[in-house]
């Protein structure tokens, strides 16, 4: 294996995240426990690895940069959609005080649920289903994070974050997206700005993309 945690927080530095909290999660939870075996050596790069299903991980300091556009503080409940292997939600259960993820794949729930289990992540819960809809029984959430490229934000997820709450999500058709910050407000979401330009892969679901 090449590289170490630190590397990540390195990369994470170096696209402008100072959040102290945020750097100290990525350099204690190994992305190495995170992703597929044949692809540990790869772990501490800071580049996606591929998953099963054609899916691929984000970006470290990608995922850094969404991760801090939400502004965590320790006692938020977060709504994750697309959970992967679940290094994002290792540090998003390090940074708020609970995490609710969905993930659209059996075995991709299965492998992240073992996974954090494994780092003795106790504060989140991986569930399957259709992201799009959200987890209208945990709402309302303080902050949702979507991992996936739509041209909109699915409107079950505006109605289930509480106002104030911030959202983070790439805006686009998949494949060249702005990842865009949006804050709830009486009338729906509103932005705030964006946060990067990047790549995705799409959003399915019944808000979302035809899972046909």
């Amino acid at each position: 294996m090449k590289g170490s945690p630190e590397d990540l927080a390195r990369a994470a530095r170096a696209v402008g995240v100072t959040d102290d909290r945020l750097l100290e999660a990525i350099r204690s939870i190994p992305r190495a426990e995170f992703v597929p075996t044949d692809e540990v050596a790869s772990a501490y790069r800071d580049a996606p690895v591929t998953l099963p299903h054609g899916q691929v991980t984000t970006q470290p300091s990608l995922i850094a940069m969404m991760v801090a556009a939400l502004g965590l503080t320790g006692d938020e409940q977060v709504l994750e959609v697309g959970t992967g292997y679940g290094w994002q939600t290792a540090l998003l259960a390090r940074l708020a005080a609970y995490v609710v993820s969905v993930e659209r794949w059996p075995d991709l729930v299965d492998e992240a649920r073992l996974r954090l289990a494994g780092q003795g992540v106790g504060n989140a819960e991986v569930l399957l289903g259709d992201g799009t809809l959200g987890i209208a029984s945990r709402a309302p959430y303080d902050a949702v994070i979507v991992c996936a490229a739509f041209p909109q934000v699915p409107e079950p997820l505006v109605e289930q974050l509480r106002a104030g709450g911030r959202l983070v999500q790439p805006i686009g058709q998949g494949g060249q997206e702005r990842v865009e910050l949006y804050e709830r407000r009486a009338r729906g979401v509103v932005h705030r700005r964006t946060v990067t330009a990047a790549r995705f892969v799409r959003l399915y679901g019944a808000h979302g993309y035809d899972q046909r």
